[in-house]
């Protein structure tokens, strides 16, 4: 094998390393609080989906590592905010208003954002947010997949 596909095999199994470790933190997630969802979790993660997951109250609990790629936020740093962390003067208010709506009301939505990315620059995030309900029919978490658009 030439040495000049080591660079390429190694890139693959660095991004491959990183989606199984995010998807046994999602599933290890989604057995703690007892998620009852048709998501397939493991086909969620991939290396273009960013996935967030924040409790009831809208605080990022978990955030896969290819959040970086997209943003230049490290998971570890936006634990514990909101996603509006990434919005700023150019967010279009009514979207922003459309999903407040969807997340109160505890409904599934699809929207592009303008957000802001951790230099400051802009990019279009297409958001797929829903509910997530225990077995117990109790709102326990939000998920977002979300791509550059």
């Amino acid at each position: 094998m030439p040495l000049t596909t080591w660079d390429f095999y190694g890139d693959f199994l660095s991004q491959l390393n990183k989606i199984i470790a995010d998807q046994n933190q999602l599933e290890l997630l989604a057995t703690f609080n007892d998620w009852k969802t048709e998501i397939d979790l493991n086909k969620a993660i991939d290396v273009d989906t960013v996935v967030v997951v924040t409790c009831p109250s809208l605080k990022i609990v978990f955030s896969t590592k290819n959040m970086e790629k997209m943003n230049g936020y490290r998971p570890e740093e936006v634990l514990g905010k909101t996603p509006k962390m990434f919005q700023g003067p150019a967010t279009c208010v009514e979207t922003s208003k459309e999903i407040g709506h969807a997340v109160r009301n505890k409904i599934p939505f699809e929207k592009v954002v303008t957000n802001y990315c951790k230099n400051g620059s802009l990019y279009q995030c297409h958001i797929k947010g829903f509910p997530i309900f225990n077995t117990s029919g109790e709102l326990t978490n939000f998920i977002a997949f979300e791509k550059a658009a």
